[in-house]
C-alpha cells in the first residue's frame, strides 16, 4: 500500500513529553516515569500496556468546583507504553515549570505531570464585573503540563516597564508572580454599549514581571450571565454603579 498518510507515523523520540503533531501529544510511560494526568477523554489511541484511571478529587476540589465552577476533570495515566492525547483538533503547547507557577483556565489544560499542584483562584476585579474568567486554576511546582489554544498564540512579555492588555476571553494563562486587574473599558457617550458598540468586552491588565499566553480565537460571556453585582455588573456598571467603570476620555 501506497499513500502520503505514511507521512503520519509515529514520531520516534527518547522525550517522555513530545508533540507527535500541533494538534496531539505524545507521552512515554514506564517503570523510569511517573504517571501522568490527563483530561478526561482525551486518550486518542496508545500502545503498550497502559492503564487509565479515574482521579479522585480531595474534598476541596470538589468543593472548590462546587463554588466556582472552575475545575481539572482528570483520568491517570500509567503503566508501561505511549499515549497519544488530544482534544478538538486544538493546538497543544508543553511547557516546562521548574518550582514555578501558571495561572491557567482548567478548560484550557491537556495535561500535567502527577508532581505538579493546583487550586483555583479568584481574578479580583475592582468594579465587579460579571464575565468569563472570574476563576482559574493557579498550577504550580516542578514538571511538564500541557495546555491548548484554538491556533497559533501569541507570548506577550510583562515588564515593570510595560504593562500588557488583553481580552479575558482570549487569555489562555500567564505567569503567576504577575499582578491582575479585569478592567470594562466605556464612555460616558455609551454606557449601556460594551466599548461603544465595537464588541470589545472585558479586558486583563498584567503588570510585574512575566509571560502571558493569548489565543487568536474568543467566546463572549452570556449576555445573561451576572453575579454579586447583577444586573448592572452585567453591563460594565459594577456594584459601584456608573462610577464603577474606568472611563474612558
Amino acid at each position: 500500500m501506497q499513500s502520503s498518510l505514511f507521512g503520519y507515523t509515529e514520531v520516534q523520540s527518547q522525550d517522555r513529553w513530545a508533540l507527535q503533531n500541533r494538534q496531539m501529544l505524545r507521552v512515554l510511560l514506564g517503570p523510569q516515569n511517573q504517571e501522568v494526568l490527563a483530561r478526561k477523554g482525551s486518550m486518542v489511541a496508545f500502545t503498550g500496556g497502559v492503564d487509565f484511571d479515574g482521579h479522585m478529587q480531595a474534598a476541596g476540589e470538589r468543593q472548590a468546583a462546587r463554588q466556582t465552577g472552575e475545575q481539572l476533570d482528570l483520568m491517570r495515566c500509567s503503566g508501561n507504553g505511549t499515549v497519544f492525547l488530544a482534544n478538538m483538533a486544538q493546538a497543544v503547547q508543553i511547557l516546562d515549570l521548574n518550582n514555578e507557577g501558571l495561572t491557567v483556565d482548567g478548560q484550557y489544560v491537556l495535561a500535567l505531570d502527577s508532581t505538579l499542584s493546583w487550586n483555583v483562584v479568584r481574578i479580583e476585579s475592582q468594579h465587579g464585573i460579571a464575565g468569563a474568567g472570574g476563576y482559574n486554576l493557579e498550577v504550580g511546582g516542578t514538571g511538564k503540563l500541557a495546555v491548548m489554544t484554538s491556533g497559533k498564540p501569541l507570548v506577550m512579555q510583562v515588564t515593570p516597564q510595560q504593562e500588557c492588555f488583553a481580552d479575558a476571553d482570549a487569555v489562555v494563562a500567564w505567569t503567576t508572580s504577575l499582578v491582575t486587574r479585569m478592567e470594562a473599558q466605556t464612555t460616558s457617550q455609551r454606557i449601556w454599549s460594551r466599548r461603544g458598540g465595537t464588541g470589545e468586552g472585558w479586558n486583563l491588565s498584567f503588570q510585574g514581571q512575566g509571560y502571558v499566553i493569548v489565543q487568536p480565537s474568543e467566546l463572549l460571556p452570556p449576555t445573561t450571565f451576572t453575579d454579586a453585582g447583577g444586573y448592572l455588573a452585567n453591563r460594565g456598571m459594577g456594584q459601584q454603579g456608573m462610577r464603577g467603570n474606568t472611563w474612558g476620555s
